[in-house]
């Protein structure tokens, strides 16, 4: 599927980071020239390490970024590695080395934010990102948008799509202003050097230590370099929606007093951290208006407690994509349908990241009982198909029959 460049769109995306250089990448792969416009003197990622998960690794691949990301990521040996709070106890493994890739074709990979960016920017077309460019206001029209920036310039373009996250300016015309609400939770997240950390913390495993009112997660990131270390509890007054607030050793020990002595050993190991709060919000009912869409957190914002944000983003690219390219004489036709394929699955990994909060959190008692049970006696590798086998292009493909 590609497009002849006698017809090529004015196709302009909001926002450089992961799931706005995706959409450039899967465009242009498609034959469709994009410019990003990002707000940024220079990209970059901040924040700090996510997973990536078989869905996200088979689409990486197919834009030829599998070289690059095999650099620095982790492959995982062990995933959603459960243990109780108070003792490390395991309640729950699962053995990726043997069974990921048979299952799904693509093994799970742990990595940092920015090696990421790197990855997909290797797929981008050079000079398709302009920096230094703050979108303030989307003007739409029926067959084209007109983009304000900061600087006083105007842009038109036939197709935008607005991938610039939680605070999104082309969110605000889409459906008008509709500000996230505080969930009640906050995060902390460090890094903890290699040659610092405790020797468990070293395994190529994503282990979540799970107990009341609070859950940690750690991995190894930057081909094992540093271990990725991030927390949730319940969000104080201090606690701020932004990714470079920082807190306290002291203010993180304080949250997970009484909890196993190694993993409070991991946590003194971690440098300055930083918190911030997590912002909830419920599915949209709709994301696009005319020749204007969304993508990624514009969209979907979800909890990381299934770590699927950025492997969603690059789902909604690659159909999005294939949905331009499938439509070019009827963008906002198109861009409906690509919503009408992407809606349903990212409404549900968002239902499911937000439960997720409630089960990890459970006081000890007989919910709780249950619970780690019912870990004992699962495997979720399997238990979360749906999600890791999906293939989103093959999606696109059977929509269109």
């Amino acid at each position: 599927m590609s497009v002849s460049s006698a017809h090529q769109p004015r196709i302009a995306v909001v926002g450089g980071g992961i799931g706005g250089l995706a959409a450039a990448a899967f465009l242009g792969r498609v034959g469709l020239r994009t410019t990003v416009f990002e707000q940024a003197p220079e990209l970059g990622e901040v924040g700090a390490g996510l997973v990536a998960s078989p869905n996200l690794v088979r689409l990486l691949r197919r834009l030829g970024a599998m070289g690059r990301l095999l650099e620095r990521a982790v492959p995982l040996d062990v995933g959603w590695e459960f243990r109780r709070w108070e003792d490390g106890r395991v309640l729950s493994a699962e053995n990726l080395s043997e069974s990921c890739e048979r299952r799904y074709g693509e093994r799970t990979y742990t990595t940092h934010r920015a090696d990421l960016l790197s990855v997909v920017q290797s797929a981008v077309p050079d000079g398709s990102v302009r920096l230094g460019m703050r979108c303030l206001r989307v003007e739409i029209g029926d067959d084209r948008a007109v983009l304000t920036f900061a600087d006083g310039s105007r842009v038109a373009a036939d197709v935008v799509i607005g991938a610039d996250g939680v605070h999104s300016s082309v969110r605000s015309a889409v459906i008008g202003r509709s500000p996230a609400a505080f969930s009640g939770l906050c995060a902390f997240r460090a890094l903890v050097p290699a040659e610092r950390a405790p020797a468990f913390a070293l395994r190529r495993a994503q282990t979540l230590w799970i107990g009341p009112d609070h859950h940690l997660v750690h991995y190894p990131i930057s081909a094992g370099k540093s271990v990725n270390l991030v927390a949730f509890a319940p969000a104080g007054p201090e606690a701020i929606e932004s990714w470079s607030a920082t807190a306290t050793t002291a203010d993180f020990l304080a949250e997970f007093e009484g909890w196993d002595p190694r993993l409070r050993e991991l946590i003194r190991a971690s440098g300055t951290p930083g918190r911030w709060a997590l912002l909830d919000r419920p599915p949209l009912e709709r994301w696009s208006r005319g020749p204007v869409t969304l993508l990624g957190d514009a969209a979907h914002p979800m909890f990381p407690f299934f770590a699927q944000g950025a492997a969603q983003s690059v789902e909604d690219a690659a159909v999005l994509a294939r949905c331009l390219a499938a439509d070019l004489a009827d963008p906002s036709r198109a861009l409906r349908r690509y919503e009408s394929i992407r809606g349903e699955r990212t409404a549900r990994i968002q239902a499911v990241s937000h439960q997720r909060a409630h089960i990890n959190h459970l006081a000890d008692g007989p919910e709780q009982q249950a619970r780690d049970a019912s870990l004992r006696g699962s495997d979720p590798l399997v238990a979360n198909g749906w999600i890791y086998g999906y293939d989103a292009e093959l999606a696109e493909s059977e929509a269109s029959r």
